[in-house]
């Protein structure tokens, strides 16, 4: 569905020919006019990102925090009422098929990801190429549990304020109670609810509102002093962030820690979810075989790569172009899946020669996640064999 805030004066709509990274926020603004000022509002004031198409789901029921629990990465029996967190769904072999958002608000919690996020069907013949949309799967793992998941995407959407002021101007517009602490989850008035949520350096949070009172929600911002912005500009925060996104930084290979999710989404203690083999092998005994990192590409030609494009280092291919954006102090970067023996401190080329859209490219060093050492698995097993 398209959202009403499309309407506005000044709000632009992603391409009709739009390339993957857009074409996933298609039916919400792209931008009002000037993505790069968007942008460093967020970082010195204040900006609010229509998210409306994202897909949301709710799950009450008496038993909802156990059988999510069993469902899903993330460790969730004890989730506190006014508490969220972020968990995914994985398949048999440990990859990922969707990211989710979580908030548990006044006896149900709450799920929102990625419209049109898909799950690999617990029953291989069930759906198109063994894919269920995330409602059905929901429903297929539900047997006896006391829960009733439903799609709630037609009576809530989402909005996200992010920058230093927006506490303040949040408070301005009727919220008194703002959350501030991670993940603290806080009603709204008239319904809905507000999630703090981590960004690396950027105070962010998301509202998730009544989808009758959106416009209503985005005037009353806006009036406070909230600068619109767009998915571009937003798209351009996270990638700074290093946040990944299912379907634009993943591949179908795509593992939870090559992807930083190990104990942020995915726990490693718990047992009992699909997937959780893998995740406790490679967290215990071995090493992902790719990790992401962040790119700076060479912003001096106006071509640029896409995401699924190749990275290589001479004539070997070392990894995959995810999400690739115009940052307004970083300029041209990505985010790219490399080979864990791939060098990070060498010149690279990504992008796809063929198509004329090859550039040089170069790893930030911050991005490039700390070696862990040797597997807790591993060190048990030599204290073993010293005994």
């Amino acid at each position: 569905m398209n959202s009403p805030l499309l309407e506005l004066p000044g709000a632009v709509a992603a391409p009709e020919e739009a390339s993957l990274d857009s074409s996933l926020d298609v039916g919400v603004p792209w931008h009002f006019g000037d993505p790069f000022a968007e942008q460093r509002s967020a970082a010195r004031s204040a900006v609010l990102v229509d998210r409306s198409h994202r897909q949301v789901i709710a799950v009450p029921g008496e038993e909802r925090l156990s059988w999510l629990h069993l469902v899903l990465s993330q460790h969730l029996t004890e989730l506190p009422e006014g508490q969220g967190t972020e968990a995914l769904v994985l398949d048999s072999q440990g990859h990922i098929d969707c990211h989710l958002m979580l908030a548990h608000h006044e006896g149900a919690v709450y799920l929102d990801t990625d419209a049109g996020a898909q799950a690999t069907s617990a029953l291989p013949t069930i759906g198109v190429d063994g894919k269920q949309t995330l409602p059905e799967y929901l429903e297929a793992m539900r047997f006896w549990s006391k829960v009733e998941p439903r799609d709630a995407t037609d009576e809530f959407a989402l909005l996200s304020a992010i920058g230093p002021d927006a506490a303040e101007l949040l408070r301005k517009a009727g919220v008194d109670a703002v959350p501030s602490a991670p993940w603290e989850v806080v009603g709204l008035p008239g319904g809905g609810f507000a999630r703090h949520v981590p960004f690396r350096g950027l105070f962010t949070v998301d509202l998730v509102v009544p989808r009758k009172s959106l416009v209503d929600w985005w005037m009353r911002l806006t009036d406070t002093g909230f600068r619109p912005a767009g998915t571009l500009a937003y798209e351009a925060l996270r990638v700074e962030a290093l946040r990944p996104r299912v379907g634009l930084d993943t591949d179908e290979r795509a593992i939870p820690h090559e992807m930083g999710w190990i104990h942020t989404a995915a726990h490693v203690a718990k047992g009992c979810y699909r997937g959780q083999e893998t995740v406790a092998k490679v967290h215990n005994v071995g090493k992902p075989p790719r990790r992401m990192v962040l790119l700076h590409l060479d912003g001096s030609v106006e071509v640029r790569p896409e995401t699924g494009d190749p990275v290589l280092h001479g004539e070997r291919k070392v990894g995959r172009i995810g999400s690739v954006v115009l940052h307004h102090e970083l300029g041209p970067v990505a985010l790219a899946l490399l080979k864990r023996t791939a060098p990070v401190d060498v010149e690279l080329v990504a992008g796809d020669a063929e198509q004329e859209r090859a550039v040089a490219a170069a790893v930030d060093p911050d991005s490039v996640p700390p070696d862990s050492g040797e597997p807790p698995g591993r060190l048990a097993a030599r204290g073993l064999r010293g005994h």
